[in-house]
């Protein structure tokens, strides 16, 4: 094993050199005395070539999706195309400021506009913000609206939102954030909305109902719009949790099928790098005649030929592009400063543009037929609770027949370490015991998918020849397993080999 940086250092070995400074410059006539240490910090000597040893060895002791399978249930861990990063890491991006005159960022401004313009075609409704720079972000910005649209109607009352207890963990939090309260329903035997227990909650304090779709199951509502019928006859907007949208591209639009609110993870269905809290972007969709509350400015374009000084002293164009805040005094407000995380949203930009219509579609085509492949394949091994043909691009099997054998789902997860796969979400969602959530991707090819069939039916089977080697694993990861409730409780992520 590799051997600390701080064991690499040699004195007087540089990887850099810079010139001699022209200009005497004591510290402490810069800054007070009080705050600086009292002894200096002894750095690393090191050449160039042992850094990047370093920290490429470290990035190695991770895993990530260009190392192995990542199958993360409703984390959507696809492959992000490099061709997209060499493009946004360009400076005509990166040195951009938002404020800037409008002249100069002219097709900063057509980008944006055309992903509002994208996003707002493949919902199905009819305008959307960029602000939202996450999806949690982007649930409260829905809710807010939502609360907008009733308080300008003089419904104070309507201050409840229903959900189902298959919903992500954020939703409530979104919810109480907002300053509305939380009614939480049970599902049925097939893992849907049960709709008897939605109209027995539903009333005239119904501010809303928030469901994603597909769900957190996989599972797509068929009955989406028998609820939207129950939601809209009390006044009450649906808002989905678009989640999971990468399984319905082309195929479906929220807003053709009862949605009035709809957000994004861009980070997740437009394949924009995500991981360790950010950055990401959870753009808002919304109905026509909630456009009046979307944060504000939005980028719009004005056909209108110009006056001379509208851009620049020389200007003379049929039109231009620019931030529109005319719905400022109905607008929630912002809810970022400037416009959101910029570089994932040109990111996603890119990925539509790349793709096309035909080409969104098949992302989801293959998402859905990779998911369904592998449930089939482990469906006579491993329980799958809910074992329908509209299972979409995910799927939730359970351990507990595993379980009864002394093996529990924590345990196979960690052997799939061992066999070179990221463990899926487990756990989760908390209606399936031993949930094993297992998303595929549209990205991984059949040969991936056959290998990890293969790697969970030989954890099956070392269940009943070699427990203790599924108990203990993993064996051959650089970190072999952790107390899990120490590591919660006294948590250090210094690593020391």
């Amino acid at each position: 094993m590799e051997k600390l940086i701080f064991d690499k250092s040699v004195h007087n070995r540089k990887g850099y050199s810079l010139p001699k400074s022209e200009v005497d410059i004591n510290i402490n006539d810069i800054i007070d005395k009080k705050f600086l240490r009292k002894e200096e910090l002894k750095f690393p000597e090191v050449s160039e070539l042992d850094v990047m040893r370093h920290f490429i060895a470290l990035s190695h002791l991770n895993h990530f999706i260009e190392k192995g399978f990542y199958p993360l249930g409703s984390c959507t861990m696809k492959y992000n195309p490099k061709l997209h990063e060499s493009i946004v890491s360009s400076q005509l991006f990166s040195d951009i400021h938002p404020h800037q005159t409008l002249d100069t960022v002219q097709g900063i401004l057509e980008i944006m506009y055309e992903l509002q313009n994208d996003l707002t075609e493949i919902s199905g409704m009819a305008q959307t913000t960029l602000q939202p720079v996450a999806g949690a972000h982007g649930e409260f910005t829905g809710l807010k609206i939502i609360k907008a649209y009733h308080k300008a109607k003089g419904n104070h009352h309507k201050n409840v939102i229903i959900f189902p207890d298959s919903a992500h963990g954020t939703n409530p939090a979104s919810v109480t954030l907002a300053g509305m309260k939380v009614v939480e329903i049970s599902s049925d035997e097939k893992g849907m909305v049960d709709l008897e227990a939605l109209k027995k909650v539903v009333c005239e304090n119904t501010a809303g109902f928030m469901l994603t779709n597909p769900n957190t199951l996989g599972l797509f509502e068929t009955q989406i719009e028998e609820i939207s019928k129950i939601i809209h006859s009390v006044d009450g907007l649906m808002y989905m949790d678009g989640a999971n949208m990468n399984a319905l591209l082309g195929l479906v639009k929220p807003g053709h099928i009862g949605f009035d609110v709809m957000h994004y993870n861009l980070h997740k269905t437009l394949s924009t790098p995500h991981g360790g809290g950010g950055p990401g972007s959870g753009a808002v969709s919304v109905r026509e005649d909630l456009v009046k509350f979307l944060p504000y400015p939005l980028v719009d374009f004005n056909t209108a030929p110009l006056c001379k000084g509208d851009l620049g002293e020389d200007e003379d164009c049929a039109g231009y592009f620019f931030l529109n805040s005319d719905h400022k005094d109905t607008s929630i407000g912002k809810i970022h400063s400037f416009h959101g995380n910029f570089a994932i949203n040109v990111r996603a930009w890119i990925y539509i543009k790349t793709l096309g219509g035909k080409g969104l579609r098949e992302v989801s085509e293959n998402a859905i037929i990779n998911a369904n492949y592998i449930r089939k394949k482990l469906e006579n091994v491993y329980l799958v609770p809910h074992n329908h043909t509209y299972c979409m691009h995910e799927f939730v099997a359970s351990g507990n027949r595993q379980k009864e054998k002394g093996i529990k789902t924590l345990d196979i997860a960690k052997r799939l370490l061992d066999k070179g796969v990221h463990a899926p979400t487990i756990y989760f969602p908390l209606i399936v015991p031993e949930a094993i959530m297992i998303e595929p991707t549209e990205t991984e090819s059949k040969q991936t998918l056959d290998d990890f069939i293969n790697a969970m039916l030989e954890i099956n089977e070392e269940c009943n020849t070699n427990p203790d080697l599924v108990l203990n694993a993993p064996s051959n990861t650089p970190v072999k397993r952790v107390d899990d409730v120490k590591a919660v409780k006294d948590l250090n992520v210094r690593h020391i080999l």
